[in-house]
């Protein structure tokens, strides 16, 4: 027969009472996903960093890498909390002037959808 007491006679299943998460944990946005707007300015998630690796340019994020090459890395190379949303656009469509202007944005934001989706990005406004 197996009692419910371990060997320090304490409950084996024991329920803490909840405290208050201290200020600090928590961004300013109270757990919701900041939402990309044109004047808001990305930068890289805390534990997120740009490396090399044998001349390759990579995205550091926890437990995984990015390989970045092209225009990957050229939006990833202006999200550094400086230049907002509509200033990177306009970057890159200079830069990729023989594209549709439309295409290269609705690239971009898709991109950066996508590492805010996996937590490669945070936005600030």
């Amino acid at each position: 027969m197996r009692h419910s007491l371990g060997p320090a006679r304490r409950p084996l299943f024991r329920l803490c009472e909840s405290r208050l998460v201290s200020p600090g944990r928590f961004p300013a946005c109270h757990g919701k996903h900041m939402t990309m707007e044109g004047n808001s300015r990305p930068r890289l998630a805390p534990g997120c960093r740009m490396g090399e690796n044998n001349n390759q340019r990579m995205l550091l994020m926890p437990e995984r890498a990015l390989r970045l090459n092209g225009p990957s890395l050229e939006i990833v190379s202006r999200c550094d909390g400086q230049h907002t949303v509509v200033q990177i656009i306009a970057e890159l469509q200079q830069i990729y002037s023989k594209a549709e202007p439309h295409k290269v944005e609705q690239d971009i934001i898709g991109y950066l959808a996508l590492l805010q989706k996996e937590r490669a990005l945070d936005f600030e406004l």
